[in-house]
């Protein structure tokens, strides 16, 4: 359920494997429909699944960035930029469920902790979420609970930028 980490060139690369007991077309709803992804994924994504097609991501009371989709293969692969990052999402179909695989392309090794927690933690709302259950009451918590566990397995060089200010300007604070 932990994600790895690797070097891939000037990069380095998240990756998580998850086996669900879901058809692949569930899931693929869950990673593509804005109605799945507000139960896990960290920002609203407005914009088209469609390769070339700009996205862009919004959070209340954070500033919005930019991407772009990369790849698009309806039940199985979805790729985009997420700011500087490239998101990959595929489905393998298994003989009960399929896997899901994300893997996230950073630019810098010392946040890898940090976003290993923070997608660690996304997956098990996603989970949460495929199986009908009310949505995370705090996410921030759950994040708390697996980022030391990410610090030990990455090292000290992959946990040098810390958890993300999870306070907005206003003092409220971010889902994830």
């Amino acid at each position: 359920m932990n994600g790895t980490l690797e070097q891939a060139g000037e990069r380095w690369r998240l990756r998580f494997a998850r086996q669900l007991s879901h058809p692949p077309e569930k899931v693929w709803r869950a990673i593509t429909e804005p109605e799945h992804l507000a139960a896990w994924f960290p920002h609203r994504i407005v914009g088209e699944w469609k390769v070339g097609a700009p996205l862009r991501f919004e959070q209340e009371n954070f500033p919005a960035f930019d991407g772009e989709v990369l790849a698009f293969d309806s039940p199985s692969l979805l790729e985009f930029t997420w700011g500087p990052d490239t998101i990959r999402l595929e489905i393998v179909p298994q003989d009960a469920g399929c896997t899901l695989i994300l893997t996230d392309t950073i630019e810098e090794l010392g946040k890898a902790a940090r976003d290993g927690a923070g997608w660690h933690t996304c997956l098990d709302m996603l989970e949460r979420d495929l199986e009908g259950g009310a949505p995370e009451p705090d996410s921030r918590q759950r994040w708390r609970e697996v980022h030391p566990g990410y610090v030990e397995s990455f090292g000290p060089a992959a946990s040098t930028i810390g958890p993300p200010d999870l306070t907005a300007a206003d003092g409220s604070s971010s889902a994830t």
